[in-house]
C-alpha cells in the first residue's frame, strides 16, 4: 500500500470511529450496531461473520470492548498505525463528552428532568444491548453444538460465580474438542496439498 493510500485509510479509520463514539450511549454493547453497520456495509472493510471474531476477541482481553474492537479492526487494516488512530478515534469523543458531562451532571444530578431522562435511557439501552446480542448470535450461532455452547454459557453466567474469561476459555477449549475431528481432517488435507505442490 502506497503512502497517501495509507494516510487516506488511517483518516478514515480515525474518522468512522469518531463519529461512532459519541453515539455509544450505554457502553461498547450498545456501539456494537453502529460499529458493525460503519464497518461491513459502509466501508466493507470486513463481513459480517469476521466481525462477530473480532467482537470475540475483543471482549476476552482486558479492556472495553469498544476501544479493543477499533484496535483489532485498525490493526487488520493498517497494522500498529491503524490500531493506534482506530483507538484515538473512538477514546477522544468519548474522553471529550464525558469530561463536560461529569461537570455537568455535578451541578443537575438532582434536577427532576435529568432523573426522568436517566428512566427512560436505562431501558433503552437494555433494548440495545439485547438487539446486538441477537444481531451477533444470528452469525455465532449456527448449529445445534454452537446453540449448546450459547445455553450452557448463558446459564454459567446467569446462575455460577466465575470470572467471565473461564467461561469464554473453556468454550473455546470445548470449540476445539468438539471440532478435533474436523481439524485434524483440514490439517491433512493441507500436508497432501503441500505434497502435490
Amino acid at each position: 500500500m502506497n503512502r497517501f493510500k495509507k494516510m487516506k485509510l488511517l483518516w478514515s479509520l480515525f474518522f468512522t470511529f469518531m463519529k461512532i463514539s459519541p453515539f455509544s450511549f450505554g457502553g461498547g454493547y450498545a456501539m456494537i450496531p453502529l460499529l458493525e453497520r460503519a464497518v461491513t456495509e459502509k466501508k466493507k472493510w470486513a463481513k459480517k461473520e469476521e466481525i462477530t471474531d473480532v467482537l470475540v476477541m475483543a471482549q476476552t482481553v482486558p479492556g472495553s470492548i469498544a476501544v479493543n474492537t477499533a484496535t483489532f479492526i485498525g490493526y487488520r487494516l493498517a497494522g500498529l498505525s491503524g490500531a493506534v488512530v482506530g483507538t484515538l478515534g473512538i477514546v477522544i469523543p468519548t474522553f471529550i463528552i464525558i469530561v463536560l458531562l461529569a461537570a455537568l451532571f455535578l451541578n443537575f444530578q438532582h434536577n427532576p428532568i435529568v432523573a426522568a431522562a436517566l428512566m427512560g435511557i436505562r431501558p433503552a439501552i437494555v433494548a440495545l444491548i439485547i438487539y446486538t446480542a441477537i444481531k451477533i448470535g444470528k452469525t455465532a450461532i449456527f448449529d445445534i453444538k454452537t446453540l449448546i455452547f450459547a445455553v450452557i454459557s448463558l446459564i454459567l453466567f446467569l446462575f455460577v460465580h466465575m470470572h467471565p474469561i473461564v467461561i469464554l476459555v473453556a468454550g473455546g477449549l470445548g470449540g476445539i474438542l468438539l471440532n478435533m475431528k474436523k481439524l485434524i481432517s483440514t490439517n491433512e488435507k493441507d500436508r497432501e496439498k503441500s505434497r502435490g505442490a
